[in-house]
């Protein structure tokens, strides 16, 4: 691990990334991928849609649980072992996803699917915390980040190429082929980057105080509630873009696709935009200033929406603000993680909990509005934003006075 460390070896080093942004997509491409199956999935069961979509909040269960569950576990026995028990729990709940008989059986199925999708996602950042200078954990993170904006992009395509080709279930079937080949390269390509500390308890009550610890840790609480309200915000304009853009503008189901894919790739490139910014500016610099900029774009957001939307203004608005989240998912990451050097799988787990956590939550308050226009997720984008403004804001100020202080 050395050679990855002092930055010796730059292709072993992409390989790791590329094997880690893969692991981290893992989550949002098993959610995205089946989608496009719902309206079959109804008939099949003789269910309605809204029933079908009680799979979906099984599944944010299992990966918010789950990588609760394997924080502490990775910190106790290394990243790798859990990490191929995940997929290999992931592996065998595709393939009872494939063979559900009835409704029941697949909820519970994708709440087990999840929870194989969760190893990946926590063992992704902690492996970057763990080989990383951290000062480059920002700009690795990025590149996941590039990897891992491809999910939303590609996968509802896949899952509408395999379903109309071999039916609902055959998405099931790739993912667990998928899998297969995840389990190949971390076991070939992934080594071990720390020592498994054999004193860490698994015990549940000890387990909550550690995560208590992590999350009243003032840098950690700060920067990783920050990050959540960002991801709320995202997960707000991805539950309520179908509905936006084509019952208020009236754009076809291709148009609304061309135009969803243009907008995550402004998320994509502004997570790329970012490794160049951070080879000038701080990790922090760049996540506070960002910050502001998203409050004014969010408030003009909502002023275009009060005084009558204009398609234009509200494409270009969107995108800005998808480009601008691109920064502060990977910064807000890697500052979170700074002060966990020893405890970076319990750390990266309940961030990535607290990011699914706010973004079910904001896509749950954004379907309770019926308001056709783009007042409903004009509030949340702003009031999102505000919030994480605030906590970085406030962060800012105690350490400006701490400074102070130990300067007298």
């Amino acid at each position: 691990m050395a050679d990855v460390k002092n930055g010796r070896n730059k292709k072993r080093e992409a390989i790791i990334l590329f094997v880690l942004g893969t692991l981290i997509a893992l989550g949002p491409f098993s959610i995205d991928a089946y989608l496009p199956g719902f309206q079959r999935i109804a008939e099949d069961f003789d269910i309605s849609i809204a029933q079908v979509g009680l799979t979906l909040t099984s599944y944010f269960i299992g990966i918010s649980l789950g990588q609760l569950a394997y924080g502490p576990i990775m910190d106790k026995f290394g990243r790798k072992k859990p990490l191929l028990t995940g997929l290999a729990i992931y592996f065998l709940a595709a393939l009872t996803c494939y063979y559900s008989p009835n409704l029941t059986w697949l909820i519970i199925s994708r709440f087990f699917l999840a929870v194989g999708a969760s190893a990946g996602m926590v063992a992704a950042k902690a492996v970057v915390r763990d080989i990383f200078p951290v000062n480059e954990v920002a700009g690795a993170i990025s590149v996941l980040m590039l990897i891992m904006g491809g999910a939303p992009i590609i996968a509802p395509t896949v899952g509408s190429f395999i379903i109309e080709g071999l039916g609902w279930k055959s998405i099931f079937i790739f993912l667990a082929c998928f899998s297969l080949l995840m389990i190949l390269s971390v076991y070939r390509f992934l080594p071990e980057s720390i020592i498994p500390d054999k004193n860490v308890q698994l015990k549940p009550v000890t387990v909550l105080k550690k995560y208590f610890g992590i999350l009243t840790h003032e840098k950690f609480w700060s920067f990783s509630m920050a990050g959540s309200f960002t991801i709320g915000a995202m997960f707000a304009y991805i539950s309520d873009a179908p509905r936006l853009f084509m019952e208020n503008f009236d754009l076809t189901q291709k148009q609304f696709g061309i135009l969803f894919g243009v907008n995550a790739a402004g998320l994509i490139l502004g997570s790329q935009v970012n490794r160049l910014f951070l080879k000038k500016f701080s990790t922090f610099q760049i996540t506070f200033f960002n910050s502001i900029l998203l409050v004014v774009l969010a408030s003009v957001f909502l002023i275009n929406g009060l005084a009558g939307p204009d398609f234009y203004l509200t494409v270009i608005l969107l995108f800005s603000i998808l480009f601008l989240l691109g920064f502060q998912n990977p910064n807000t990451t890697a500052l979170s993680l700074e002060p966990f050097a020893t405890k970076a799988g319990r750390a990266s787990a309940l961030i990535g909990s607290l990011k699914m956590i706010l973004g079910a939550l904001a896509s749950f308050v954004v379907s309770l509005f019926h308001n056709p226009g783009v007042v409903p997720l004009a509030v949340i984008l702003l009031s999102c934003l505000l919030v994480s403004s605030f906590l970085l804001f406030r962060f800012s100020g105690k350490e400006k006075r701490r400074l102070a202080l130990g300067e007298t």
